[in-house]
């Protein structure tokens, strides 16, 4: 009896390939992060090698890495990431979600309502998500919800019309038939619409996501006593920058993660890979 992959038939293939395929892309990740660190150790090396700025050689990859145990005996890199990641990143976004999801559903559905909202919406949209600062610490009573109001307002707008684009791709017959077999809207919603617009609603929110990430850390820079931009401002006032670099490594650790989360609801929901993988 044959016991190679091919006589396993269809199913046998796509399994080899798709091993290959992350066996592939693991090997090209680690080959891309060892790059990154010989380039970030040479650049090290080039500042202890001049006078002036070999005070700054703790910016190095072993001085950093060294610094990781001592930051998490202290508890300072759990402290920041639960001030940022959940205190202010999740709620942000679980808010941003909230509205933009039903905001681009409307969007996406009602003409006249993405006539008149376009251009006010535009308006807002363009707007730095940081020029809200002022008006948000006035507004809330405590930094910690004004950094989450400014999530809110940099994120909301990458989901509304990622979801409004998901949806106007929808064919119009799919709302007949569901009509004509008796569906209410609330079915019609849960049974077609989202299930239909689950890709670009998580395209939206890993948009938002990158968005969000980016107002975080400069938010937290002002004001507030924990999270990981204050433990960056703290690194550096300091003068400590092997733990100043522990926490940028962090931050992009954290935000990658999240980013291949979302990564892996997209191609959970993607037609296409659901397509190639039958």
């Amino acid at each position: 009896m044959r016991t190679d992959v091919a006589a396993r038939g269809p199913e046998g293939s796509a399994f080899a390939r798709a091993s290959s395929r992350g066996a592939r892309h693991f090997v090209l990740g680690v080959l891309g992060v060892l790059v990154l660190g010989i380039v970030w150790q040479i650049g090290t090396w080039y500042l202890v090698s001049q006078p002036e700025t070999r005070a700054f050689g703790n910016f190095g990859p072993i001085p950093t890495f060294q610094a990781f145990p001592r930051l998490w005996e202290q508890g300072r890199i759990q402290s920041a990431i639960n001030a940022s990641l959940v205190d202010r990143l999740a709620t942000g976004l679980f808010i941003a979600a909230l509205i933009g999801i039903p905001l681009g559903i409307l969007v996406g559905r009602s003409k006249w309502f993405r006539e008149i909202s376009h251009s006010p919406f535009q308006f807002i949209r363009m707007i730095s998500p940081l020029a809200w600062m002022p008006l948000a610490v006035l507004v809330f009573p405590g930094w910690n919800w004004a950094i989450v109001y400014l999530i809110v307002i940099a994120a909301v707008w990458p989901v509304t019309y990622a979801t409004a684009a998901g949806l106007a791709k929808l064919e119009p017959a799919w709302y007949k038939v569901a009509r004509n077999l008796g569906a209410s809207r609330i079915q019609i919603l849960k049974e077609i619409v989202l299930p239909a617009i689950a890709f670009d609603m998580f395209s939206g929110l890993r948009l938002a996501l990158g968005v969000a990430w980016i107002v975080l850390v400069p938010a937290e820079l002002l004001g507030v006593t924990s999270g990981l931009g204050y433990a960056i401002k703290d690194a550096r006032e300091t003068v400590d920058y092997s733990y100043l670099t522990a926490m940028v490594l962090t931050i992009g650790v954290i935000g990658f993660l999240l980013d291949s989360i979302f990564v892996a609801l997209i191609n959970r929901y993607s037609w296409y890979h659901r397509r190639t993988a039958s």
